[in-house]
């Protein structure tokens, strides 16, 4: 996964994130979202300002006592814990 920063403010930042779709950036999306101190989280996967690039740029806000990078990486480490619970539930099933 390759990661580009596009803008960074204290409490704003977009992303692109190369090589992934809507399966991976909805999943990020809603763990962000959970996450305290963001105010919102979205991405686009053709900004116009980009010249109809297909990668998609995650955007985050947060509030004035959040910061943005932070705040990312808390929502990351949610969609993992997510994703070990998931497996864990499969395996107990399996």
């Amino acid at each position: 996964m390759e990661l580009r920063v596009i803008e960074k403010e204290p409490t704003m930042i977009s992303i692109e994130i190369a090589g992934e779709d809507h399966t991976f950036m909805n999943v990020l999306k809603g763990a962000l979202l959970e996450t305290e101190g963001i105010t919102a989280a979205t991405y686009d996967v053709n900004p116009e300002q980009s010249g109809g690039q297909t990668d998609p740029v995650l955007t985050i806000k947060t509030d004035e006592n959040t910061d943005a990078l932070d705040a990312l990486e808390t929502g990351a480490d949610r969609v993992i814990e997510k994703s070990d619970s998931l497996r864990e539930a499969f395996e107990a099933a399996a």
